[in-house]
């Protein structure tokens, strides 16, 4: 496991409140200089520290104004079949496997009512999914944020 020290920590403070922010800019805001943070920048990529460097892209305007999250239960020596075959939907976005009574927690984006009926079905004729239950998301509420968590004392 990687440990970062406060620079690394402000560094990625900063990063986390303005996901644009360049090298320069992050320099000044620290007080450092801008070899300080490109070499610090390297360091924490190498790390892993960083997620994907994809920009979040609304669906909505895509035509795809619908959110929802799909539990699906698999059969347990088939769980990378049915992951697969799952990365193959283009409508799923984001997907976790999960522990309890739940195998995976699918997030899919969708057109309308009958589409999700439709990528649920496509879901449902994998082999090796049993079932799935389907919740329609309503609003994000709490959006995906380190910040809190970066800003908390060591």
């Amino acid at each position: 496991m990687t440990s970062y020290d406060a620079v690394d920590r402000a560094l990625l403070a900063e990063l986390a409140g303005d996901r644009r922010a360049t090298v320069v800019a992050l320099a000044d805001r620290l007080g450092l200089s801008r070899n300080t943070v490109q070499a610090r920048m390297s360091r924490l990529e190498s790390s892993g520290a960083f997620l994907s460097f994809e920009r979040s892209i609304d669906p909505a305007p895509l035509g795809y104004p619908l959110e929802a999250f799909i539990s699906v239960h698999v059969r347990q020596k088939e769980l990378a079949e049915a992951v697969a075959e799952i990365a193959r939907i283009p409508e799923v976005i984001q997907a976790h496997g999960l522990s309890g009574s739940v195998d995976l927690l699918v997030r899919v984006v969708c057109r309308d009512a009958p589409d999700l009926f439709r990528i649920d079905g496509e879901i449902l004729a994998i082999d090796a999914v049993e079932r799935t239950e389907t919740s329609l998301a309503m609003g994000e509420l709490i959006p995906y944020r380190l910040q809190p968590l970066l800003q908390r004392k060591a």
